[in-house]
C-alpha cells in the first residue's frame, strides 16, 4: 500500500510516518507542491532495490565483456600514442 502526504504533513507526522513504514510495511510518497518528491520505504524494499541494481550492473558488465571479446579491444599503449600522451 502506498500513501501520499505533503512535505509539511510529513514533517509534522515524521515519527508516526516512519513507524507506519517500518511496522506497517507501507510506502509513503512525500509530495511538494502536489508533485511526488521523495518516497519513504521499508528497509527491506530498499535492500531489494539495491539487489536489483546490482544484478542489472552485473548483466551490463557481462554484455560489455562479450562485446569486447567479439569486437576486440585497443591497448592502453595504442590509446596513449593516438592521443599523444
Amino acid at each position: 500500500m502506498t500513501t501520499s502526504i505533503s512535505a509539511l504533513e510529513a514533517r509534522d507526522r515524521f515519527a508516526d510516518m516512519t513507524n507506519q513504514v517500518h511496522y506497517g510495511k507501507e510506502r509513503v510518497v512525500v509530495t511538494r507542491r502536489s508533485k511526488p518528491f521523495v518516497a519513504i520505504v521499508p528497509l527491506d524494499d530498499l535492500k531489494l532495490i539495491e539487489l536489483l541494481e546490482d544484478l542489472i550492473d552485473i548483466e551490463e558488465a557481462h554484455r560489455a565483456l562479450a562485446e569486447a571479446e567479439a569486437k576486440g579491444t585497443i591497448s592502453w599503449e595504442d590509446i596513449k600514442e593516438k592521443l599523444g600522451l
